[in-house]
């Protein structure tokens, strides 16, 4: 019986079935077609798991007293930090990812001190960048002073650059030479997949938990591509009166009906085309409209998409797929 696994999503190769995860058309192969396809053409298969699944492997970490990394993207933070945090009691470091993607104004003592003020403890907040190693070294650093043994689990959201991070401390830091999928879609890792870095660190990394209300669930992969951030955001800045409003990239629709002129700050994909509207153009108008009262100082978290910063508070109207997750936040910038 075959006992090789993927090196890229971590499941039994399989030759047999072509519709099933692992199938590969020589078990000699160290990947399987799925993440042959993403690694060499960046081509994508969707792989359905669920998130009972991943709980219970998030739970079987908790039994352990192993270090554990907790990788989140910054453009892209979920609105629950707790859930993962209250599954596993293991000493835990926050890694907040794609430090590069954020303007470099942004002081990393202002980003730590926005997280420690969530009531949720982390033995330490580290933000990194796998694009340029921004903080890398350190993060090892810590890694080392906080491990319990050679075994360190990396958690969190699908998309989140956790197989990103785990090559990064490969290239850099280790002889050995495989690396994991990465891909710009969920459900790249299906299963636990251990790393030998050296002899005193083994990381093991996990499926990310599926982030259903993602606004990339449903897209062409094209799309996939521009919405996720390359390189730093330029934040686009609209002045809008009461009557105006902003279409991102015919996503989303932002209606300002109430309150003084205000500042709406786009922090999404340069890639992404931003279209000033008056609220009597029907564009988009067929989506699913919520309507809000904002609060000063608070961003508007579009979840895989990034977040619009709205400076005074107002009343607004959000047009936006019905599937799609949006919430409020005190403003991270």
């Amino acid at each position: 019986m075959n006992e090789k696994k993927c090196l890229g999503c971590g499941v039994l190769l399989q030759d047999e079935n072509i519709l099933m995860p692992g199938y590969t058309t020589n078990l000699e192969n160290d990947f399987c077609q799925r993440c042959f396809r993403i690694k060499n053409y960046g081509e994508y298969q969707l792989v359905t798991n669920n998130n009972v699944e991943y709980m219970k492997m998030l739970e079987a970490v908790g039994k352990t007293n192993d270090l554990v990394l907790y990788i989140t993207d910054l453009i892209n933070l979920e609105k629950d930090f707790d859930v993962i945090r209250n599954i596993i009691p293991n000493k835990m470091i926050l890694v907040l990812n794609k430090r590069d993607v954020l303007p470099k104004s942004v002081k990393e003592e202002k980003l730590v001190d926005y997280f420690k003020n969530y009531d949720i403890f982390f033995d330490e907040i580290i933000p990194v960048s796998t694009i340029n190693n921004y903080n890398m070294d350190y993060l090892l650093k810590r890694i080392k002073y906080f491990q319990t043994s050679k075994n360190v689990y990396v958690v969190g959201r699908t998309n989140a650059g956790k197989s990103s991070v785990i090559n990064n401390i490969i290239r850099n830091y280790s002889e050995n030479a495989d690396s994991l999928t990465s891909s710009p879609l969920p459900s790249t890792t299906l299963n636990t997949l251990s790393i030998v870095v050296n002899d005193y660190l083994t990381l093991i990394d996990t499926p990310g938990l599926i982030d259903s209300g993602s606004i990339i669930n449903n897209l062409p992969i094209e799309l996939v591509k521009k919405i996720s951030p390359k390189k730093e955001i330029k934040p686009r800045i609209y002045q809008l009166r009461a009557g105006q409003g902003i279409i991102i990239n015919d996503l989303i629709r932002i209606d300002y009906l109430e309150g003084i002129r205000n500042s709406f700050a786009v922090f999404v994909s340069n890639e992404l085309k931003i279209e000033r509207i008056n609220i009597n153009n029907t564009k988009l108008t067929d989506l699913n409209k919520s309507t809000y009262d904002v609060k000063y100082d608070n961003d508007l978290v579009v979840s895989g998409l990034g977040f619009v910063k709205i400076s005074s508070k107002g009343k607004i109207n959000v047009y936006v797929n019905k599937e799609v997750e949006i919430f409020f936040r005190k403003s991270l910038i």
